[in-house]
C-alpha cells in the first residue's frame, strides 16, 4: 500500500489550543501547531518513562511478522517506529496534516494516512490489530472511537490501548495534580511551540475515564478479554482487549 492510498484531506483550524469538546479541526489544528517539538515534550512529560511503555505496549500487541497493524492517532510516527521490528506491515494514521508532514520527514519507512478516526478509511476487518498511544483522549465520543476499531480489526485481533489514566491513591493523585500545575505547565512554556496547547492536554487528562469506567466502554464497542496494567501507580494505563465474533 502506498502513502497516498486511503488518503484523505482535512480543513483545520488555526487554534493554538482544542476545548474539551474536542472538535475534530480544533484538535488537528493544535496539534499541527506542536508538531516538530512534540516529541520532544512527550519526552519531558514522562520523564523518560515513554519508552518502557511502548515496549510494553510492543509485548501486549504480540505481533508477527506479516501481520497488519493500525496506529492510529500516530502522530508523527515515533510510536509506530517502536514497532518496526516486529516484522509487522505498520500503517500510522492521524487527522492532523502537520503532524503527518513531520512524520513523513522522519520516517519515511512508515506508511502514514491521514483519516479520521471516527470514520477511519479502511475497510472491514483491514488488521490484525490496532493500537492508540496518547490519543484516544483527544478524540470525541470514546464509545464511537472503540466501535471503529473494532470494525477495522479482524475477530480475534487484539488492541492495546495506552493512556494516561487515574491514580487510585488520592495523596499521590493530589502530588500528580501538582506536578501536572506546578511542574509541567512552566516545562511546556519553555520547550514547547504552544504552552496554550498543554493547558489542553493537562485538562484532557484530568477529564479522562478510570481504568475500569474505559474498559467498560471497550466491552460494549465489541471487545473481550478487556484487561489493563497501572503505570507510576496509575499516571497512565494500557489496556489490551481482543475482537469480539
Amino acid at each position: 500500500m502506498t502513502s497516498n492510498e486511503f488518503s484523505e484531506s482535512f480543513e483545520v483550524a488555526d487554534v493554538s489550543r482544542a476545548s474539551l469538546e474536542k472538535h475534530p479541526a480544533e484538535i488537528a489544528g493544535m496539534f499541527d501547531k506542536v508538531a516538530k517539538r512534540y516529541d520532544l515534550m512527550n519526552e519531558i512529560m514522562t520523564v523518560g518513562q515513554l519508552r518502557k511503555w511502548r515496549k510494553a505496549v510492543k509485548e501486549a500487541l504480540d505481533v508477527s511478522p506479516g501481520d497488519r497493524v493500525l496506529d492510529l492517532a500516530a502522530g508523527t510516527g515515533s510510536s509506530t517506529a517502536a514497532l518496526l521490528d516486529t516484522g509487522a506491515e505498520l500503517v500510522a494514521c492521524d487527522l492532523s496534516a502537520g503532524m503527518i508532514a513531520e512524520g513523513r520527514r522522519r520516517h519515511p519507512e512508515i506508511t502514514f494516512v491521514q483519516g479520521n478516526a471516527l470514520s477511519l478509511p479502511f475497510p472491514d476487518g483491514a488488521f490484525d490489530a490496532a493500537t492508540i498511544s496518547f490519543g484516544i483522549r483527544n478524540i470525541p465520543h470514546t464509545d464511537k472511537v472503540l466501535a471503529e476499531l473494532a470494525r477495522v480489526v479482524k475477530t480475534g485481533g487484539r488492541l492495546v490501548i495506552l493512556e494516561s489514566s487515574q491514580l487510585e491513591n488520592q495523596v499521590l493523585a493530589k502530588g500528580y495534580r501538582f506536578y501536572l500545575g506546578k511542574v509541567l505547565m512552566p516545562a511546556a512554556g519553555w520547550f514547547s511551540s504552544s504552552e496554550a496547547a498543554y493547558e489542553y492536554f493537562i485538562e484532557s487528562v484530568k477529564d479522562w475515564y478510570a481504568q475500569d469506567e474505559l474498559g467498560r466502554l471497550m466491552r460494549e464497542a465489541g471487545w473481550k478479554h478487556i484487561k489493563y496494567r497501572n503505570y507510576v501507580g496509575g499516571v497512565v494505563a494500557i489496556h489490551r482487549a481482543i475482537r469480539r465474533d
